[in-house]
């Protein structure tokens, strides 16, 4: 299946969280892998739409900044990686597919989610610490 942008475009967006230390999840096979893992994984559906830009993407570098933390950050993008994005919302039970979307995730299953209308019209240090209150609240890694 083609992405629907051009990489060029998103190459930047992608930038952005991998340069704050978030792998990125192109497979299906690489997300059901990495939420197999133990522990607390956050999954952050990046998105070309301004509010990924202007608050969920800083909102995710402030929260990374909090003194606990999950065990892993990764990211799928709706859009570009079609199937990867499919697999990870199919872990999302009882949450509709949204983008941007952030899941918090401990053992395979959602423990905190911040949907796209939590993220619209709210600034990136609103969505921070929402983000910190879950960290505080579901994970145990001190940074």
């Amino acid at each position: 299946m083609l992405p629907l942008y051009d990489p060029t475009l998103t190459q930047p967006m992608r930038d952005e969280l991998t340069s704050i230390g978030v792998t990125e999840l192109l497979t299906p096979e690489a997300v059901d892998a990495a939420i197999a893992q133990p522990g607390t994984t956050l999954v952050f559906v990046n998105s070309v739409c301004g509010c990924a830009a202007g608050s969920a993407r800083p909102a995710l570098r402030l929260a990374l900044q909090h003194g606990t933390l999950p065990d892993h950050v990764v990211s799928v993008f709706a859009g570009q990686d079609r199937e990867a994005t499919q697999r990870a919302r199919d872990y999302f039970l009882g949450f509709p597919p949204s983008s941007p979307q952030i899941a918090l995730m401990r053992d395979g299953k959602v423990v905190h989610m911040i949907p796209r209308h939590h993220i619209e019209g709210r600034t990136a240090q609103m969505i921070a610490e929402n983000l910190k209150d879950a960290f505080d609240a579901h994970c145990a890694v001190k940074a």
